[in-house]
């Protein structure tokens, strides 16, 4: 897609042929001075995020339904041929053995089981599927091993630390040497090409700031725990290796995207944030959310946050195999504009409503089961704000497959299949499966959170 940028007083006007309005000027973002560094990564960020856009959505979604597919077919495969094999041997019942990895999810189904993991860990980077299936994290670089949870420093953090580690140029696939809690003093600003890996270690983000990806690209963040983040004053921070720079007050959230391409967030346990415990905005896309637990909260994720942010019409998420669990209220996810793929996730808990935006995005929900509360006035999944119906009736809000329970349902709108154009199908025809039906979601989810993975046993 062709665009041309101008930077006038501070402001960075695009103008896309798609037709596409302008990129809002630099509100917000928590930037207090949005000097040439910051001007400029926005510049690239913005690029990426046009780069990062696929016009054939349906392609992505039927891939990852394909393998979704193959993996439970397989998995189901294995364990029938147990079971036969337990049954009778020698003439005698034997007893079923126990312990065995089961994986029924593809991305799962792709490392967990293998017990070699701790010596191959990059193999993980080749497993996401979904929007954000481009992402490799720091796969290209060196290990780096974070033995110190301290963060004293933000202007000039200790080497060691995690702070240290995610602001340094070049790619890095970070691991911890030890279980430890990491109490931030202010937001972690993440560089690109980084993977945080928690696996082997039990690894708290807790009772302090938390995650900010700003203007980057190509991050990882899995199997690590992320509970009782709150606001921050904001100040001086590193937020790369070569530049320093004025924060104004985080707001709480858990993990924060503000214009960040091929992210994938997976098997995070998150709990009790002040503001959101995922929320991606001002453009950013090619996104993942897979494999993970939240509990005890009230607005869970936001994918959106300003009517006039029209660069969020590019953003594309994926929420996969998810466990949205106990003392939750609502946003799983809350949508502007954009597509967001809901598939395979539990949704056990919600007091006001599960799926809910405006501005025309498109829902595309997909073999969910979803658990209403008692109260007989939260049944509805759906809520579409500050909109009519006369408006919100041509909204593509499509559910295939969901599992309803407790009186739970799902008010469509649109025409199926209107959100994407006729794809170029990379799945062969006859193989064209439709998503796994919700009545297979426990299975699916059933290892959703942090994993507590050991060296040498599968996780």
């Amino acid at each position: 897609m062709t665009s041309a940028f101008l930077n006038i007083g501070g402001y960075l006007f695009v103008f896309l042929l798609s037709s596409l309005a302008t990129l809002t000027p630099h509100v917000g973002a928590n930037v207090a001075v949005f000097d040439n560094y910051w001007t400029q990564r926005q510049s690239d960020a913005l690029k990426q995020t046009i780069a990062s856009f696929d016009p054939n959505p349906l392609n992505v979604t039927d891939h990852l339904n394909y393998h979704v597919a193959l993996a439970v077919d397989a998995t189901e495969s294995i364990n029938s041929t147990r079971r036969e094999l337990s049954q009778v041997r020698n003439g005698r019942k034997l007893r079923k053995r126990s312990g065995k990895c089961v994986a029924y999810n593809p991305i799962d189904k792709c490392w967990r089981c293998n017990g070699d993991w701790e010596k191959n860990r990059k193999k993980l980077a080749d497993c996401v599927l979904g929007f954000g299936r481009r992402t490799t994290g720091g796969k290209d670089g060196p290990i780096y091993v974070v033995n110190d949870a301290s963060d004293d420093d933000l202007i000039n953090p200790k080497p060691g630390t995690l702070r240290h580690a995610v602001t340094r140029d070049g790619p890095l696939w970070i691991i911890f040497g030890s279980s430890m809690i990491i109490n931030l003093q202010q937001e972690l600003m993440i560089t690109s090409d980084k993977t945080i890996d928690g696996r082997g270690a039990r690894v708290y983000i807790m009772e302090g700031a938390g995650l900010t990806l700003q203007f980057v690209n190509n991050v990882i963040i899995h199997n690590i725990y992320i509970k009782h983040v709150v606001p921050k004053s904001g100040g001086l921070i590193r937020d790369s290796e070569q530049h320093i720079g004025l924060r104004t007050v985080s707001d709480g959230d858990g993990i924060s995207l503000f214009g960040a391409t091929n992210v994938w967030i997976d098997h995070v346990s998150m709990t009790r944030c002040s503001d959101g415990m995922i929320d991606a905005i001002l453009g950013s896309t090619a996104v993942t959310i897979s494999n993970s637990h939240f509990t005890d909260h009230e607005e869970v994720m936001l994918f959106g946050a300003n009517d006039k942010h029209v660069i969020d019409k590019k953003m594309q998420i994926t929420v996969a195999f998810n466990h949205f669990g106990k003392r939750l209220d609502q946003r799983m996810p809350r949508c502007r504009f954009g597509t967001i793929h809901v598939v395979n996730n539990d949704y056990t808990h919600w007091e006001m409503y599960a799926i809910g935006g405006n501005m025309n995005p498109t829902i595309i929900s997909q073999g969910n089961r979803f658990i209403a509360p008692p109260n007989e006035q939260a049944k509805q999944i759906t809520k579409r704000e500050y909109t009519p119906y006369t408006a919100w009736k041509t909204w593509n809000w499509q559910s295939e497959g969901d599992y309803f329970l407790n009186g739970a349902y799902f008010v469509q709108s649109g025409k199926l299949n209107a959100w994407s154009p006729k794809p170029v199908n990379p799945v062969p025809s006859k193989f064209a499966i439709r998503p796994q039906p919700g009545t297979m979601v426990r299975k699916l989810t059933m290892e959703a959170g942090v994993l507590g993975c050991k060296p040498g046993t599968a996780c």
